[in-house]
C-alpha cells in the first residue's frame, strides 16, 4: 500500500483529501504541527509527498527545497497559488508535479497514480549508456567518467527516453505523454523546467551541449 504524506494546514481540506485517498487504497499520513515539517516528512519517508505552498512557519517552497536536498521522494504540489511563477518556482526547487486548486478529483488521482507509477515501477534494464554517459535506473543517477549526479524521477525519465531514441529528435508531446500520460492538463513550461534542470546536471558532468533543443520540434542527444 503506497504511503502518502499530506502537508496541508487547512484541516477541512486535509481531512477531505485523506478520506479521498484512503478510499482509493492509499495509506495517508498528515502533518499536525508545522515547526519541524521537513523533519517529520523525512522521518516518515513516504512514497509521495502532497505539498501545499501556503503553510505556517515555513512556506511550501522552503519545505520543497529542504526535502529535495535530502531525498528523492516524489513531490506533488497542490495549491491555490496557481500563477505560472509559482509553478516554475516549485518545479525549479525540485517538485515533480503541480496541480492548482480547485482541482478535478479524478485528475488529481490520475496525477498521483502516474507519479507513483513512474517513480517505483520496475525497470527492465538497470543501466543505459550512450557516448560514455551511463544512466543507472536503479539508483536514479547519471555518470560520466569519474563524475556522478543524482536525478529526480522526471529527469531520469526524460534522459531515459532520449537515450533510447539517441540521435533522433524526441517531440515535446512524446516526453509529456511519457511523464504524465497526457499533454492535456500540463503547462508546457513544466516540461521546459525539467529539461533545463537535466541539462544543468549534464553540464555538471562535463557534458555541455550534450542535450540540444530543436526549436519547434523537441529535444535530442
Amino acid at each position: 500500500m503506497d504511503r502518502i504524506f499530506i502537508a496541508e494546514d487547512d484541516q477541512k481540506i486535509r481531512e477531505e483529501l485523506q478520506v479521498l485517498l484512503e478510499k482509493y487504497g492509499y495509506r495517508c499520513l498528515a502533518a499536525q504541527t508545522f515547526d519541524d515539517l521537513a523533519d517529520q516528512i523525512l522521518l516518515e519517508n513516504p512514497d509521495l509527498l502532497v505539498l501545499d505552498l501556503n503553510l505556517p512557519r515555513y512556506d511550501g517552497f522552503a519545505i520543497c527545497r529542504e526535502i529535495r536536498s535530502r531525498s528523492e521522494m516524489p513531490i506533488l504540489v497542490v495549491t491555490s497559488r496557481d500563477s505560472e511563477l509559482d509553478e516554475l518556482m516549485a518545479m525549479n526547487l525540485g517538485a515533480d508535479d503541480f496541480i492548482a486548486k480547485p482541482y478535478n478529483v479524478q485528475i488529481l488521482l490520475a496525477h498521483i497514480a502516474a507519479l507513483l507509477r513512474r517513480t517505483y515501477r520496475q525497470n527492465q534494464s538497470v543501466c543505459l549508456e550512450y557516448r560514455g554517459l551511463s544512466l543507472d535506473l536503479s539508483k536514479s543517477c547519471a555518470r560520466f567518467g569519474e563524475r556522478e549526479v543524482l536525478l529526480t524521477k522526471n529527469e531520469q525519465q526524460i534522459l531515459q527516453l532520449l537515450i533510447q531514441n539517441a540521435g533522433e529528435v524526441v517531440a515535446r508531446e512524446d516526453l509529456m505523454n511519457a511523464l504524465w500520460q497526457s499533454d492535456t492538463f500540463i503547462d508546457d513550461n513544466t516540461l521546459t523546467v525539467n529539461v533545463n534542470r537535466l541539462r544543468k546536471k549534464l553540464n555538471a558532468l562535463g557534458l555541455s551541449g550534450f542535450l540540444t533543443t530543436r526549436r519547434g520540434l523537441g529535444y535530442q542527444l
